[in-house]
């Protein structure tokens, strides 16, 4: 797999890059970001990453997120990856914000028109981090998984189903219960097909209920975000952990919303989280 340089610049004594593959899993050409803190020649460092909510792509948290100085200061690897696969080929529903381009929901989809490229577990779990091992200076022993809304969503539930990869997940304003809100149910009955046992596995409730655990996961919510009733549900993770004796901090955060004010409050404090269980 070819790795295309799209752009670096220094930053807090690193490298913020922006690069492109073709994918093999999606079909396309795929767009990513990653930020090397600076460290001595031949060390490996730990990595994070990071999946990003409905309608973005690797750009939003790179550009609002408030990661770097964190990272520089810890010494982590910070990995952005896009939401979807992109592409004139690539079907979409141009009137949906929350479905289709923009909204891959970190699934592997069976239903056509959607299957062919919409692959962006396999993506994440396999393909990805194949290219970061090659290219970037990543010890691969040593990762974390964080996200925001649809990417919290991702991170809990691709954490979980591989707690021996990642040490930590943590994830701000995540959707932990698809199969009960409808930006969940649109997403999975459309790529996955009506049978609702075959959404389990993407979906962090269901996987706590089926036995999925994790010794490490932090949560932060805001109380003032506008889709916490309708579409992220927060207490049913909650609930689902205390129900399974799962240790899980789920933080309510007063007064804050859904957007990148939140999450950059936040990021440091998820960073140096994060850097205390990759240490060693």
């Amino acid at each position: 797999m070819t790795l295309e340089t799209v752009n670096e610049n220094r930053s807090f004594g690193g490298v913020q890059g922006v690069y492109s593959h073709d994918s093999a899993e999606t079909g396309t050409q795929m767009t990513f970001a990653v930020y090397v803190p600076p460290h001595a020649a031949g060390e490996r460092l730990p990595v994070l990453w990071y999946l990003s909510g409905l309608t973005c792509t690797h750009a939003n948290v790179m550009e609002k997120g408030e990661y770097r100085a964190a990272c520089a200061e810890h010494g982590v690897i910070f990995v952005a990856p896009d939401t979807s696969p992109r592409g004139n080929d690539v079907p979409d529903m141009e009137d949906k914000y929350n479905f289709g381009k923009g909204a891959g929901f970190y699934v592997d989809a069976v239903q056509q028109p959607w299957a062919k490229h919409y692959r962006m577990r396999s993506y994440i779990e396999s393909e990805l981090p194949e290219l970061i091992k090659k290219n970037f200076p990543a010890d691969m022993k040593r990762q974390s998984i964080t996200g925001h809304s649809m990417g919290g969503h991702g991170a809990l539930t691709i954490g979980m189903r591989n707690a021996d990869r990642f040490r930590s997940i943590s994830a701000f304003s995540p959707v932990v219960a698809p199969m009960q809100v409808p930006w969940g149910e649109k997403a999975l009955s459309r790529y996955l097909g009506e049978d609702r046992q075959a959404w389990r596995e993407y979906d962090a409730v269901s996987l706590v209920e089926d036995g999925a655990s994790h010794p490490h996961i932090l949560i932060d919510q805001g109380t003032a975000d506008n889709f916490l009733h309708e579409q992220l549900k927060t207490g049913l993770f909650a609930l689902a952990a205390r129900k399974a004796n799962l240790t899980a901090a789920v933080r309510m955060q007063e007064g804050y919303d859904h957007s990148y004010y939140f999450i950059s409050t936040f990021m440091a404090d998820h960073v140096r989280w994060h850097a205390e269980r990759l240490a060693g």
